[in-house]
């Protein structure tokens, strides 16, 4: 693919990253292939993991092509951004068009990201994952390579103010590749799941003490933060998607009476 406009944003998203004066901890990144169809899975804690998530395969020199929500790609500006850089579209009513798209992505070669939970965790720890990832990968005949991203939440993530305050420390924690056959997505997905959380679990150990004291928001509750249980974060999920589905209708209805 040609990409006039993607190595442009990378050089500018680092330049932003030096000014906030964040520090990075890449680990494992040696696992993401230098050439050849790749899916990398990320758990999703911020509005700007897609940001970040790439910065796991460039030390491999790869570009990725993440799967992102429909409506981004709806916007004046995001839109046109997002397909010059070869992002793949997701229409969650329409998912076959995506999963083709991603595969054909992937046995041209590219590197394609996807985020397994969908939707943010308030939790902090890793919901519970869609069988699209396996499934992509065996179709395509790729490997899976999992990914961790921690850190970023503290930026911009729901239910909590913005803070681009300096000196944060973004942790990206990747791990090795599994090949899913397709013989058995449910269980590929628990191991994908399983695995992701043990390392999720090391990155968040690992992290600064200082930058993550005891009771922090953006913790699990079961590794000693604050943040909500999953069992409280799929209340607040419901809550938020009850609240949209009665805008939604208020729209429409506004459209009507006109």
């Amino acid at each position: 693919m040609r990409d006039v406009t993607y190595p442009p944003i990378i050089v500018t998203a680092k330049a932003a990253f030096r000014l906030l004066g964040q520090r990075f901890r890449l680990s494992g990144t040696e696992h993401v292939p230098r050439e050849g169809g790749v899916l990398l899975v990320y758990n999703h804690v911020s509005y700007l993991d897609f940001i970040y998530g790439g910065l796991a395969a460039n030390p491999s020199g790869r570009l990725v092509r993440f799967m992102a929500k429909r409506e981004i790609f709806d916007h004046a500006v995001g839109g046109p951004v997002m397909r010059s850089m070869h992002h793949i579209e997701v229409d969650r009513g329409e998912g076959i068009a995506s999963f083709h798209a991603a595969v054909e992505h992937l046995r041209r070669g590219e590197a394609v990201g996807i985020f397994p939970e969908a939707t943010i965790s308030r939790a902090m720890e890793l919901k519970e994952f869609k069988t699209g990832a396996v499934r992509i990968a065996a179709e395509a005949g790729v490997p899976v390579v999992p990914v961790i991203l921690w850190g970023t939440q503290r930026m911009m993530t729901k239910d909590h103010p913005r803070d681009f305050s300096r000196g944060k420390t973004i942790a990206i924690t990747v791990g090795e590749p599994m090949h899913p056959t397709g013989d058995n997505p449910v269980g590929d997905t628990a191991r994908l799941h399983a695995q992701m959380s043990q390392m999720l679990r090391d990155t968040v150990a690992a992290y600064p003490a200082d930058e993550q004291p005891p009771g922090s928001w953006w913790v699990p509750a079961s590794m000693g933060g604050s943040a909500p249980t999953l069992e409280e974060a799929a209340r607040l999920d419901a809550e938020e998607k009850r609240e949209r589905a009665r805008r939604r209708a208020e729209k429409r209805a506004k459209k009507t009476r006109r």
